[in-house]
């Protein structure tokens, strides 16, 4: 989803898009080959393994491509002394806080797909000083799998649905990420919080989506206990984007304004 939106944002210059075709990231010897050829300006750091569960199930494979392979891109992007954009994940909290949270607060994951992440991002801190840490949320987009496509399905198939309303977090358009990702780039270097603004429950997002869907479908309420799900989720994962307003770079549009804009398209 984000790497396709970020090949739409930046059409004045030249771009080398990256897949598991071209090389593997847990790989060094074929990441830094790969790097070293066409010698980057910046590299955007999107690969990822994204699905929370199965992390849980088989942790390696998280640690593996997320840390891992982060540490390769990152040894990569030091020795063509190219600065990485490293995309992050709101999971590196615990979502205890009930506020929303600054980029220099203690990040505490509760499930092993955080963990990775937070692996991730010490490996690019330690191992280059020319680094953005991009902390993210919620992405949902035109390709892949995302929360915005399996409501709009369910919504389709069914007449009734339940969401939970007890984790709260901000829905990102990857393409205004995408957007954002382009403005910080030569700004300084360092960690970012980087959403659509405001936030909502996952239940209130539906609700959105099906006010914009024309739907009838009736949303119920539900909580998180109910849906016996391998990794726990963080209840309260809000980011603010203080380090982008401090930079001088606006905050994303209202996550309200972005799924109605992503939706008529």
């Amino acid at each position: 989803m984000l790497g396709s939106d970020i090949c739409r944002v930046f059409p004045d210059v030249e771009l080398t898009a990256f897949t598991l075709k071209d090389f593997d990231i847990t790989n060094l010897d074929a990441s830094v080959e790969a790097i070293k050829k066409i010698k980057p300006d910046y590299l955007i750091h999107s690969a990822a393994y994204t699905n929370v569960d199965e992390s849980e199930q088989s942790p390696d494979k998280a640690y593996l491509v997320n840390g891992i392979g982060t540490r390769n891109m990152t040894m990569a992007c030091e020795e063509t002394g190219c600065p990485i954009i490293y995309i992050s994940s709101d999971y590196v909290f615990d979502g205890a806080k009930n506020e929303p949270y600054n980029e220099w607060d203690m990040p505490n994951p509760i499930n092993h797909y955080g963990l990775s992440k937070l692996l991730g991002e010490r490996h690019v801190a330690s191992l280059t000083n020319r680094f953005y840490i991009v902390r993210t949320s919620w992405l949902y987009g035109s390709k892949g799998k995302n929360f915005v496509g399996t409501i709009s399905r369910l919504l389709m198939e069914r007449n009734e649905i339940s969401v939970v309303a007890d984790q709260v977090g901000s829905p990102t358009y990857t393409l205004d990420l995408a957007k954002k990702l382009k403005e910080l780039i030569r700004r300084g270097y360092g960690t970012y919080h980087i959403t659509n603004s405001s936030y909502c429950s996952w239940y209130e997002f539906a609700v959105e989506i099906a006010r914009l869907r024309s739907s009838n479908a009736e949303i119920k309420q539900t909580t998180s206990d109910l849906f016996k799900l391998p990794a726990r989720r963080p209840a309260f994962s809000v980011l603010n984007n203080t380090m982008l307003r401090l930079e001088g770079i606006t905050e994303a549009r209202p996550w309200k304004d972005a799924l109605k804009d992503y939706l008529s398209q």
